[in-house]
């Protein structure tokens, strides 16, 4: 920026002009974020900026500038080659997803760079799961995390501080001042990171649903919508899935038991709901990729690399790569899981009609499943297993949940116990249709 330019310019300015409902130009973007990283603009600014974009919107260039702001305020990687495409989630209970698409597009010939996130509020973090494997290192420095892609097609490294510092900062600060449901504040911060990565493409899961951020179809769609359209501005490819929250995907949410359901569905066993949407994820990735000339070819590939072992053995080998022991996927004794299961069974015959999963996520927390402080340590040997879901009919005495826990915390069980079918689950008498895995698709 010129410095005759950055004099016409200010903090305060800019925040009167975006409170008047005012155009932000590029330079004033890109102005606001470079003197908001040096530090030269102060917190309490930010916050007023924030909120004027919250409640006035940015338009698609207004998002576009600051995408690229936060994206070029940190370290960039050139696009590796065509064939890299990475997947991003906007997470969820029991979204586990990642560890079973990533291999199974590598095995396919796709490049994997996932630069993961640890849990939000009610929703498990990729790193956090990844993490209840002993030793698997997910803090590797950018250098390593290249060749590794480059030599091995399939990385998985926790969010560094090298790559848009301006969003971890704009983040912070959304987190504490409501200003995080936003679709061009989501979707700046989202691909500011992405873009990063040195991906050519994207496949990104957008969930819906009680258990989502988005709550409604609409928000979602719009969501997706700025998630392609900064994509292709930025001369990458994308396709959105908007997929289903309403209930726990797979059948557990808790970081060691889900990691079990990942390495049993890709011994081709496990839960169908789950199993098919990752297998729709990854196909879409090998599409992207160049590997298979449309979505149905994709797909077949994706069910051949779980079929013949393939995958299965990219994530073992991702693991030992990555300072884990691969044993892990056959022998689940190496897991921390806690000694003590409670089932809980159903009080009355019926049909399920629906769970409250951000609420099934925020008692997972309780049993220490997750973080109360950003900064706590995380119980991975506790979680749920879920046998029943939405549609499935029921008989009095038949098991819904399973609850591993730790005996000190059976008090807390029973009392969740007593609340499961006033406060968490609904019962109809009458037949209760199963909601759909991928609500639409959106190029």
């Amino acid at each position: 920026m010129k410095k005759q330019d950055s004099l016409q310019l200010s903090a305060y300015l800019i925040i009167d002009k975006k409170k008047k409902k005012q155009i932000l130009s590029k330079e004033e973007i890109n102005f606001f974020i470079e003197e908001m990283v040096k530090g030269t603009i102060h917190d309490y600014q930010v916050t007023a900026f924030l909120m004027a974009c919250f409640l006035n919107g940015l338009n698609e260039k207004e998002t576009y500038y600051l995408t690229h702001g936060m994206l070029n305020s940190g370290f960039q990687f050139p696009v590796f080659d065509k064939k890299t495409i990475d997947k991003h989630s906007t997470g969820g209970v029991g979204d586990k997803t990642s560890f079973i698409l990533g291999p199974i597009a590598a095995a396919a010939g796709v490049k994997v760079p996932m630069i993961a996130g640890r849990g939000l509020g009610h929703t498990g973090g990729t790193v956090d799961k990844i993490e209840a494997i002993e030793g698997f290192k997910t803090q590797l420095t950018l250098k390593e995390f290249s060749e590794l892609l480059m030599k091995y097609g399939l990385v998985l490294i926790g969010q560094t501080g090298e790559i848009a510092p301006a969003d971890k900062k704009i983040y912070a600060l959304r987190d504490v001042t409501a200003t995080i449901d936003n679709v061009s504040l989501i979707t700046a911060s989202i691909m500011s990171k992405k873009l990063a990565e040195g991906a050519s493409g994207y496949v990104f899961d957008i969930k819906v649903g009680n258990g989502a951020f988005m709550k409604t179809l609409s928000q979602a769609t719009e969501l997706a919508k700025s998630m392609n359209k900064m994509a292709k501005l930025s001369k990458r490819k994308a396709i959105s899935f908007i997929t289903d929250m309403n209930q726990p995907l797979g059948n557990t949410f808790g970081h060691s038991l889900e990691l079990i359901e990942c390495f049993e569905i890709l011994k081709g066993k496990g839960d169908k709901r789950l199993t098919s949407l990752s297998v729709d994820l990854a196909a879409a990735m090998i599409q992207l990729a160049g590997l298979a000339t449309n979505f149905a070819k994709a797909r077949k590939i994706a069910l051949e690399k779980i079929a013949d072992g393939s995958a299965l053995k990219e994530l073992e080998n991702l693991i030992e790569r990555q300072g884990g022991n691969p044993k892990v996927v056959s022998n689940y004794e190496l897991l921390p899981m806690a000694k003590t299961q409670t089932v809980i069974k159903a009080k009355k015959s019926g049909y399920v009609a629906g769970w409250e999963t951000e609420k099934l996520g925020l008692w997972l927390i309780q049993l220490g499943g997750g973080r109360v402080q950003s900064n706590a340590p995380i119980d991975f040997s506790v979680g749920v297993y879920c046998h029943a879901f939405v549609g499935d009919k029921l008989t009095k005495g038949q098991e819904i949940l399973t609850i591993y826990h730790h005996d000190h915390q059976l008090e807390k069980v029973n009392i969740f116990k007593d609340k499961l079918e006033k406060e968490f689950l609904t019962i109809s008498s009458k037949k209760v249709k199963a909601l759909p895995l991928v609500y639409k698709t959106i190029k």
